[in-house]
């Protein structure tokens, strides 16, 4: 841990938070996250043994804690500490969707870890009583078919066939999904577009985003997109703003629980 030497709350404060995926790793505890290797997949660039070290270094200072399950599984949840962070992490991503958020780069456009977001946010209550597989074709600059497994008890991905019968086929531009999942672009106005297309039969294109949460910041995007495009308005023309770089991965992926 890097230390600055300043007797100051922000100093110290940021001695434990800045350090490199610290901040990422506490924003998927408060979405919900518990298991190692779940954390895992949903940051595919930070690799086993810096997580452990992060992991580590949040539990010494008070942020989380681990549990060990008599199953012989380990949990990690968040201290009183850890959930107060939950203001700051929807500061930071306000300002970050305000000053710092544009279309996704090229190497953000993991459609893996897109998927894996999508299946964590799934209502399930919403699903039909009986099994459906969503089979995703993506297309443009990252192509690649996956699929989804519904089940109101469990929702799957799959990197390979499931070899169940499909039931409904999704086509899109990986970027287009990115950009409806993040609040860049409304979900009706994509498929008007035809950017989202589907195969199957219409009551399950009818319900398909109605099974969605979407992604938590969707309405931050929303709103300071909205903002933005009225900033824009005003002053007749605004630079986009830069967008950071993302590492992708592709793994294989469902949610066991895990222990390190």
């Amino acid at each position: 841990m890097w230390e600055y030497g300043q007797y100051c709350p922000i100093a110290r404060a940021t001695e434990i938070l800045a350090d490199r995926w610290t901040l990422l790793i506490v924003r998927e505890l408060l979405d919900g996250v518990h298991h190692f290797n779940e954390l895992d997949r949903s940051l595919p660039g930070v690799s086993r043994a810096l997580l452990v070290e992060r992991l580590r270094r949040l539990e010494q200072t008070g942020v989380i804690v681990r549990r060990r399950h008599p199953e012989r599984y380990v949990e990690y949840h968040l201290t009183r500490a850890g959930r107060e962070l939950q203001r700051i992490i929807d500061v930071l991503g306000g300002w970050g969707a305000r000053w710092a958020f544009g279309d996704p780069r090229q190497s953000e456009l993991d459609p893996v870890l897109l998927l894996w977001w999508m299946r964590r946010h799934v209502h399930r209550d919403r699903l039909p009583e009986h099994r459906v597989v969503v089979q995703f074709d993506f297309q443009g600059g990252r192509r690649g078919t996956y699929w989804l497994i519904f089940n109101r008890t469990d929702v799957s991905l799959c990197l390979q066939h499931p070899r169940f019968e499909v039931d409904l086929r999704v086509l899109a531009d990986i970027r287009d999904l990115y950009r409806v999942w993040l609040g860049r672009e409304k979900f009706g106005e994509a498929v008007a577009k035809r950017q989202i297309r589907f195969e199957g039969p219409a009551g399950l294109v009818r319900a398909f985003p109605s099974w969605f949460a979407w992604s938590p910041m969707l309405n931050t995007v929303r709103a300071a997109t909205a903002s933005r495009q009225k900033s824009r308005t005003r002053t007749g023309g605004e630079r986009q703003p830069p967008v950071p770089a993302r590492t992708s991965s592709q793994t294989r992926l469902s949610a066991p629980a895990a222990q390190t």
